[in-house]
């Protein structure tokens, strides 16, 4: 009997031993506590994209072309040079202009230093200012007749079209170039007449551009909708303004565009959190107790793109491991563990 008794005392701590090895193993493990979080519900209609800035640059002077440094599907910068025109005539005009403007100039001065004197009339003085503007005018004209022989870009964007050849002569009025930004972009949507109320309230919208496996999702700057429906479709013309930048996207590509309709609590898990096996969606739950086991979930839709809503299989307030590998491990060191128990 008393040689019985150590190994007693050994098989009576074994559980307390194995409890805090649990705990320990707890400890090492991430966890999170699954908790309903209010989500915006969306409905997400199809939609359009289109540019905000697009025009077409015309001649402002006349002139034969010279040289034309881009062309349609070139990306230029603001205040590029899109053509240049021959300028000899322009330019002549402004050396007269300019030169009549100094010659103005020196008359007023000389008039003016004459008239403080009180050696000539006011009326002289007053003629003389005048012939100064008139020719100042005349040179700022003249001026900006030169400077539209070079035609720039008024700002960045793509070239969609070139009306114009190099040797042609472009005259005042005549379309050179007509281009898009890709800065400044909008989604188009018809939107049911049944949802006006709500987008007009909320005013919550995202696009979601699906050029590629990962869908991008972006939020709108700005929400305009018409002031009326289109009495054969009953819909809202609603135009959804991007942030300004570059997003990979161009005039008439199709996209999606997601309204918020209203705000409801839903039990969201890490998409990372979660394990799957073929068709199967499980996480990984520890209990009261320590002790760690897989089971199944129902999903619903992504948040966010790293969050997923949990339809049934778990409530709020139950702890799940972060990462399913690590769960894994601890899973097989549990079973391990139990097993030896067993066996002791």
């Amino acid at each position: 009997m008393l040689r019985l008794f150590p190994v007693y005392l050994f098989l009576l701590s074994l559980p307390l031993f194995t409890s805090t090895a649990m705990a320990a193993q707890t400890k090492s493990l991430d966890l999170l506590t699954v908790q309903t979080r209010p989500v915006a519900e969306e409905r997400i209609l199809d939609a359009v994209i289109e540019a905000v800035n697009k025009a077409t640059v015309s001649a402002q002077t006349t002139g034969r072309v010279t040289k034309i440094n881009f062309d349609v599907d070139d990306f230029v910068v603001k205040g590029d040079i899109l053509l240049r025109m021959r300028d000899r005539e322009q330019r002549a005009r402004f050396n007269a202009a300019k030169a009549r403007y100094v010659e103005a100039e020196a008359e007023y001065q000389r008039v003016k230093e004459v008239h403080a004197k009180k050696l000539v009339a006011r009326s002289q003085l007053d003629k003389a200012e005048a012939r100064l503007k008139s020719a100042k005018a005349e040179m700022e004209q003249a001026q900006e007749s030169l400077e539209n022989t070079i035609v720039r870009a008024p700002y960045s964007g793509i070239v969609v079209k070139r009306y114009i050849e190099v040797g042609e002569t472009a005259r005042v009025g005549k379309p050179l170039f007509t281009g898009l930004s890709l800065e400044s972009l909008r989604a188009v949507v018809n939107l049911p007449q049944d949802m006006i109320a709500v987008v007009r309230k909320l005013k919550r919208a995202r696009l979601i551009s699906e050029t590629d496996a990962n869908p991008e999702s972006i939020a709108a700057e700005s929400i305009i909708i018409s002031p009326y429906a289109d009495p054969t479709s009953h819909t809202f013309l609603l135009r959804v303004n991007l942030p300004p930048g570059q997003h990979g996207l161009y005039p008439g590509m199709a996209v999606k565009v997601a309204f918020v309709t209203r705000e409801v609590n839903k039990l969201l898990a890490p998409i990372t959190a979660v394990a799957r096996r073929s068709e199967v969606s499980a996480v990984y739950v520890m209990d009261k107790d320590g002790r760690i086991s897989m089971r199944q979930v129902r999903l619903g839709r992504k948040f966010n793109n790293d969050q997923v809503e949990i339809l049934a299989g778990l409530d709020a307030g139950e702890q799940i491991a972060r990462d399913p590998l690590a769960a894994t491990v601890y899973l097989k060191e549990q079973n391990n563990r139990q097993h030896s128990g067993s066996t002791l």
